[in-house]
C-alpha cells in the first residue's frame, strides 16, 4: 500500500495538472469566441468559469512549489492539448463548447470526491480546498446544462471521447 505522503504528493501533481488544464481549454475556448466565433453571452460565461479554474490552479501551483512536488512531465502537451480542445470544441457552437465543460467536470467531480474520501485528517486544508473546488465543478457543470450541453445524437461521442481523454491524462500526471 502506498503510504500517504507518495498519494498526497500524485494527488497535487494530477490536480495542479487539471486545473491548469481547465484554464487552457477556456483559453482555447476564448481564443476561438475572440477570433472566429462571435457570441458575447458565451464569452462572458467562460470568462466566469475561468476565474475559478485560475484559483484552483494557482493554489495547486503554491501547493507544488511548498511541498517540492515535480509537476507531470506532460504539462506541455496537456497545454497544447487543452488549448486545443476549447478551441476546437467552440468551432462546433455552443452546445458543444458547453458540453466540454460538463464532461470535463463530471470527470473531476468523481476524481475529486475519491481524493476527499482518501485524505486523512492530517491533511485538512488540501482536503477542505478539494471540497470547496469540488463544488465549483459541479457549478460549473450546471451552468454548462443551463447552457446547452447535451448529449443527443453526435455530442454524445464526443461526450464520451472528452472523458476517456480526461481519464487517461489523469492517469498518466499522477505517475510522471
Amino acid at each position: 500500500m502506498k503510504s500517504s505522503k507518495i498519494r498526497t504528493e500524485e494527488f497535487i501533481r494530477v490536480d495542479h495538472a487539471g486545473e491548469r488544464g481547465a484554464v487552457k481549454i477556456y483559453e482555447g475556448q476564448l481564443l476561438a469566441l475572440n477570433t472566429l466565433v462571435k457570441d458575447e453571452n458565451l464569452k462572458k460565461t467562460i470568462e466566469e468559469m475561468k476565474i475559478h479554474e485560475k484559483e484552483h490552479c494557482e493554489f495547486f501551483e503554491k501547493e507544488i512549489k511548498k511541498r517540492k512536488i515535480k509537476p507531470t512531465k506532460f504539462l506541455p502537451l496537456w497545454d497544447l492539448l487543452g488549448v486545443g480542445l476549447g478551441f476546437g470544441s467552440t468551432l462546433l457552437g455552443k452546445k458543444a463548447a458547453m458540453l466540454c465543460t460538463a464532461s470535463v467536470e463530471e470527470v473531476i467531480d468523481e476524481h475529486y470526491q475519491n481524493q476527499i474520501n482518501q485524505l486523512g485528517s492530517d491533511e485538512k486544508v488540501l482536503k477542505n480546498k478539494i471540497i470547496k473546488f469540488r463544488e465549483d465543478e459541479l457549478h460549473h457543470k450546471d451552468i454548462a446544462y443551463e447552457e446547452g450541453a447535451t448529449k443527443k445524437g453526435l455530442y454524445l461521442i464526443m461526450d464520451k471521447i472528452i472523458k476517456t481523454g480526461s481519464k487517461i491524462a489523469i492517469n498518466i500526471s499522477e505517475k510522471i
